[in-house]
């Protein structure tokens, strides 16, 4: 099957690869034309402009859209639109926000161009280990692209399947999953980022705790120094908080036991922001994965006007001075 790819970074190059590995032919265009050239040389046809891409498209067309969310995003699906044509699929396969493709899936169904959203998990190791997809929007759509969906997907591998799920139909197990209309696969792919979000958190606090495990401020007869690399992969081998995160975390301690290259600045990407908006307007509480977002946003910042004034407080009630720094 032929597939367009708009947005040839660390996800849309690998994924035009991973799909003309598996037999399928890929046009392709970014705003690098080194990008690009790179895809060529691989075989995938090239087009220096939209226009150009589209045209080489057959109809009817399906053109994938992997450029950062927001306005670019936004530009790239409504300047496709007003070139494709009646029948032609546009695929978000980036980090939108659902609400922006229930806006978008309707503007474009008045011109007949049907819209799918598609959540995409796998990072830069999906190339080889496939990546996981949620996906929201009409059936027609959504059943036509299935081969490239069933060629990106991980597939079932060497995962044991989950007892009771012998009678069971469907995708869900190879690693894509249509998980209803438009918008259904990014809220999906939202609530994702934001488990991810608390996941990482617990493992990072976890962590801490063991690393000032030998701190001043505990009784000598309970101090322990701790190997941070030697405990991550231990819990690799039969843990029940073992993951993939875990094992990533396990590289990374072992490339720098003290993470020393790292600053601790983290960012947030916005999937974990939309998903405390969907629980607050579900009045659903998400204790754990407020916390982790906000633990990024603090992460950014050196002494808040907040904490100076928990420090006023503490010094104009109790007389308490504060540390110097590093005390």
């Amino acid at each position: 099957m032929q597939l367009g790819m708009i947005g040839l970074g660390r996800m849309g190059g690998n994924m035009i690869l991973r799909l003309m590995r598996g037999g399928h032919q890929g046009v392709v265009f970014d705003l690098s034309p080194d990008n690009v050239k790179k895809l060529t040389a691989e075989g995938a046809t090239g087009a220096s402009t939209m226009e150009e891409f589209v045209q080489k498209l057959q109809k009817p067309r399906a053109a994938w859209v992997m450029v950062p969310s927001g306005a670019a995003t936004e530009n790239t699906v409504l300047k496709l639109a007003s070139l494709m044509e009646k029948g032609d699929t546009i695929i978000d396969g980036g980090n939108s926000y659902f609400k922006d493709d229930v806006r978008r899936a309707k503007l474009l169904k008045d011109k007949g161009i049907h819209y799918v959203d598609v959540g995409t998990s796998g990072g830069v190791w999906g190339i080889d280990r496939g990546y996981c997809m949620m996906i929201g929007g009409p059936d027609e759509a959504v059943s036509r692209l299935d081969p490239i969906f069933k060629t990106l997907a991980p597939g079932i591998g060497d995962i044991p399947r989950t007892p009771g799920r012998e009678g069971r139909k469907g995708t869900a197990e190879t690693g894509y999953l249509h998980c209803g209309a438009n918008g259904a696969g990014h809220f999906v792919k939202m609530v994702h980022n934001g488990i991810e979000y608390g996941l990482m958190q617990a493992y990072a606090e976890g962590f801490d705790i063991m690393k000032h495990a030998n701190s001043q401020e505990v009784d000598a007869d309970h101090r322990y120094s701790f190997d941070m690399t030697e405990i991550a992969e231990l819990w690799r081998r039969g843990s029940v908080v073992g993951s993939w995160l875990l094992d990533l975390t396990a590289m990374a301690l072992t490339e720098d036991g003290e993470l020393s290259k790292f600053t601790g600045n983290v960012q947030d990407s916005g999937e974990g922001r939309w998903t405390i908006m969907a629980a607050i307007e579900e009045a659903v509480p998400c204790d754990v994965l407020s916390a982790s977002l906000y633990a990024r946003f603090r992460s950014r910042q050196d002494h808040t006007f907040a904490e100076k004034m928990l420090s006023g407080m503490r010094n104009k009630f109790g007389g308490h001075v504060e540390r110097a720094a590093g005390g």
